[in-house]
């Protein structure tokens, strides 16, 4: 007599960002076509765990490290039965994981799916290629159009972990679109790790505004956004889609990094302060209405305290709707790690802090400049007592949020007309018109 002996039940932890998200999502999605039981950062004990990495920099890699002992304890006290490690960090440090966590029971590289499918106990099916599970609340989706990149930033290690820029086609991009429309995605983020050379290794030039021509005809997206765009040579067919499609928010996510001329040089960014300049002005006069997340880095080797001042006058002068910044930290086996990494960690802090001061009120007095105004918002959760929902220019985990009373009930995952009536320094407070 057959007895059905008990699946595992297995679980991913995501760390890093959403490029990252989307590989969880596309392995987790074989195991679950294979009738297991998958979940991702349940928070439940589960048998196997699985955690994807990060390796970019200093802070994410000690997250992850520290994530796998905290997980291999775990094992040792009987709470797990095995543990496997994926993603940037085991991709770049593979042979230094191996020795230090032998009791880990699978280490894999970014392009191992079909190894920890088949080591997890599965069978790997190739007709499954682009299916995902989805982490996301179901209305919004990551669609992750290229992977690796073709830049040689200075302090950049991710063309080594992930290798050169390969593009998936227009025809895969949009079949995988339709698939997420049915499943019931609104808003389609578009990433990569250079959004704007989307194409260029399969079409011979860059086609990022030719896929937008194709993705806003999918029925049933209603917002598409663009994040991790690059600034040099920006296509202007991608403005002007966003300027005449309803379907495009008016966002941008483009990291600058830093105005000093000498500094972009050093970070072989392929632009200087005059050209990034000229090319945030194009982006206002072309759509007027645009919103800017952008990103800065500070305490690069070198980086003397006028510099630093330049580039806090230049947030302060161009007002980003939204911006974040981190502070540098050498990576090996990137042209940057050769310098001299001088500016003390406590000056980084410093002028980090300094940095996100000024931004903060930036941020709170744009908000306020929204007051009285009306915005079709798109509803995310319920938390609190409260509805969180988000404006076009607005991305989710990384920017403002609207926030609303529940005087009325409204759904997870629709539009409503929100009329905001006060703001904060990173959030609006509205309610339904």
């Amino acid at each position: 007599m057959k007895t059905n002996t008990p699946k595992n039940r297995i679980n991913f932890i995501t760390m890093g960002c959403s490029k990252n998200l989307v590989d969880s999502e596309k392995v987790m999605a074989q195991l679950k076509m294979n009738n297991l039981e998958v979940t991702h950062e349940s928070g439940e004990i589960a048998d196997y765990v699985v955690v994807n990495t990060c390796g970019f920099i200093q802070d994410s890699k000690e997250e992850s490290i520290e994530m796998i002992i905290d997980l291999l304890d775990k094992k040792a006290e009987g709470k797990i039965k095995k543990v496997y490690v994926m993603g940037c960090l085991s991709e770049r440090y593979l042979d230094d994981l191996k020795k230090e966590f032998v009791d880990v029971d699978g280490i894999y590289g970014v392009h191992d799916m079909q190894q920890i499918v088949e080591d997890i106990g599965a069978d790997y099916k190739k007709e499954l290629i682009g299916e995902r599970m989805l982490t996301t609340p179901k209305h919004y989706a990551y669609l992750k159009v290229s992977e690796g990149c073709d830049r040689t930033c200075a302090f950049c290690a991710i063309p080594n972990i992930r290798g050169k820029n390969v593009s998936l086609s227009i025809e895969a991009l949009v079949t995988e679109t339709i698939q997420l429309a049915k499943k019931g995605v609104k808003e389609l983020i578009l990433i990569a790790q250079d959004l704007t050379y989307y194409g260029v290794d399969i079409y011979g030039k860059k086609r990022l505004g030719d896929l937008l021509k194709e993705l806003v005809k999918v029925d049933g997206i209603e917002w598409i956004r663009l994040h991790y765009t690059y600034p040099t040579q920006f296509p202007d067919d991608v403005l002007e889609m966003m300027k005449k499609e309803e379907k495009i928010c008016n966002y941008m996510d483009i990291p600058l990094q830093h105005i000093n001329d000498r500094i972009l040089t050093s970070m072989k960014r392929g632009h200087g302060g005059d050209t990034t300049r000229k090319l945030v002005d194009r982006f206002r006069s072309y759509v007027p209405d645009i919103n800017i997340r952008t990103t800065m880095i500070v305490g690069y080797p070198g980086e003397t305290e006028q510099e630093f001042q330049e580039l806090l006058d230049f947030i302060s002068e161009y007002k980003f709707d939204r911006l974040g910044a981190f502070t540098y930290s050498p990576e090996e086996d990137t042209p940057a790690f050769v310098l001299e990494d001088d500016v003390p960690e406590e000056v980084k802090m410093q002028r980090l802090n300094e940095l996100m001061d000024t931004q903060e009120q930036i941020s709170l007095d744009k908000n306020e400049a929204r007051i009285g105004n009306s915005y079709k918002v798109l509803i995310d959760k319920y938390e609190n007592g409260n509805y969180y929902g988000r404006t076009q220019y607005d991305s989710p985990e990384v920017d403002n949020e609207v926030i609303i009373s529940d005087e009325q009930e409204l759904q997870i995952g629709n539009f409503y007309q929100i009329k905001i009536h006060a703001a904060e320094a990173f959030d609006l407070i509205g309610e339904l018109e």
